[in-house]
């Protein structure tokens, strides 16, 4: 939303009492905005170990789903809210880092405990699930690739276990295939400076659908 100039000089006139009655009454209607103020105001731990907690969160959540999920269709779909946790920590601490590591370690712990559904599941079940794995795969990739240099080697060894899991399920590979991922982006650590707009002319392709 924007802003006039007008309205924003009237704001900055406000009265101190009025100012922090807006407040108030904007933070109840916000509860991002609250988690982040609490965080940058309050909160005592660092983003570090915020991270670290959500990590065995991440790890131990994903093997629950993936034990009780009915298929990969099913998995997919609770697994939303994982995801979401992970949006919203992201979200609240602007933790770039974890945005991609979280990612990746949901998406490696999810790939080595769900054999036994890619066994039980119709290839039609498997396929939104597959193109879930190769989409958050992508949007990794691009992640990565607008971070700093030095930390892109942090990632190398999560890539490769990443790369392997998908190049060791046939239906996965053949999904990553048919959406123009190369695997050994991964699993060699040789992401491509313009997977941005190869992402992006994909799509316009009508691939990642």
């Amino acid at each position: 939303m924007k802003f006039s100039p007008e309205f924003k000089e009237a704001v900055l006139h406000l009265s101190e009492k009025e100012k922090d009655k807006l407040l108030i009454r904007l933070l109840k209607k916000d509860e991002n905005l609250v988690n982040r103020l609490y965080f940058e105001l309050i909160d005592d731990q660092t983003v570090d170990d915020h991270r670290l907690k959500l990590e065995a969160h991440v790890t131990e959540r994903a093997k629950e789903i993936t034990g009780y999920a009915k298929s990969l269709n099913h998995l997919k779909m609770i697994t939303r809210y994982l995801s979401g946790e992970i949006s919203e920590h992201v979200r609240i601490r602007k933790d770039k880092y974890g945005e991609v590591s979280l990612n990746i370690l949901m998406l490696n712990t999810l790939l080595q405990h769900s054999k036994k559904l890619y066994k039980k599941s119709s290839a039609r079940q498997a396929v939104k699930f597959n193109l879930y794995v190769i989409q958050r795969t992508y949007r990794t990739l691009i992640l990565i690739t607008k971070m700093h240099e030095d930390l892109h080697m942090e990632f190398e060894d999560s890539l490769t276990e990443l790369g392997n899991l998908i190049g060791n399920e046939p239906s996965l590979m053949n999904i990553a295939m048919q959406n123009g991922l190369d695997v050994n982006w991964l699993t060699q650590n040789e992401i491509p400076e313009d997977i941005d707009q190869h992402h992006k002319d994909l799509k316009a392709q009508g691939f990642l659908k």
